[in-house]
């Protein structure tokens, strides 16, 4: 399974790949929304976006609404901390617009193989 990880904060995002190359996942990286597309468009078989929704150029809401439109079949894991008003207001939000599921930072590992297994 080939797995694009959108996620802006870099020690997040290395704690992510991390689990999932443990469990033999192919894994991409993108720091925004932005470059999250431009390489969903040249790997056309990743199946799995794990994505944050608070990022700098194109948040997490915004790229969740762009795959459904584009590339329907992916499914898609919305994660968020939340800002300043708290995470559960955006993972709402995400799932309402059709995130496959939703984690919560902080999240452990197991938490996030389980969720994907779960897609």
């Amino acid at each position: 399974m080939k797995i694009l990880v959108i996620e802006d904060e870099p020690a997040v995002r290395k704690f992510i790949c991390t689990i999932l190359k443990k469990e033999n996942y192919t894994v991409y990286e993108a720091d925004n929304g932005t470059s999250g597309l431009m390489l969903l468009s040249e790997q056309k078989d990743i199946t799995v976006i794990i994505t944050d929704l608070i990022m700098p150029e194109m948040e997490g809401i915004e790229t969740i609404i762009e795959v459904k439109k584009q590339y329907p079949a992916i499914k898609i894991i919305a994660i968020s901390g939340g800002g300043q008003v708290g995470p559960e207001n955006f993972l709402i939000l995400a799932d309402a617009l059709g995130a496959h599921a939703t984690l919560k930072k902080p999240f452990s590992g197991q938490e996030l193989i389980r969720s994907i297994k779960n897609l």
